[in-house]
């Protein structure tokens, strides 16, 4: 074998070692980014109950119910396959209370932001 070929058998070598482990990383962190995302909806859960537990109005049922219609109205085309609550923001009274939803379609998400008021939660905006 000359020189050459064992040289460039080397550079092979190490170029597809180096694709292995980029392809080994890049799985490592989606899966921790899978995860890290499912602690965020799992804390947005827990404090809707928190929520729940001191205030009556936070009634997933209706929240859900709300933004079902709110997307309705915006793109009646589609269909969400579910809702993830994504963000409780239940400060002192009704009037700032905001709840944060991410409507699953395929691999399209849209936000959905209720603001909550005197006779109940309405759609604040849908992005």
């Amino acid at each position: 074998m000359t020189t050459l070929a064992i040289v460039l058998i080397a550079l092979g070598s190490i170029l597809a070692l180096l694709f292995v482990g980029g392809l080994t990383g890049a799985r490592r962190r989606q899966r921790l980014g899978a995860s890290a995302y499912d602690r965020h909806l799992a804390d947005a859960d827990h404090a809707l109950e928190q929520a729940r537990a001191s205030d009556r109005g936070w009634d997933r049922e209706v929240m859900e119910r709300v933004v079902r219609e709110a997307l309705d109205a915006e793109a009646p085309e589609l269909s969400y396959e579910h809702l993830e609550l994504v963000l409780v923001d239940d400060r002192p009274g009704v009037h700032e209370d905001r709840a944060h939803f991410e409507a699953v379609a395929g691999g399209r998400r849209t936000r959905v932001v209720l603001a909550r008021s005197d006779g109940g939660w309405v759609a604040e905006g849908v992005a």
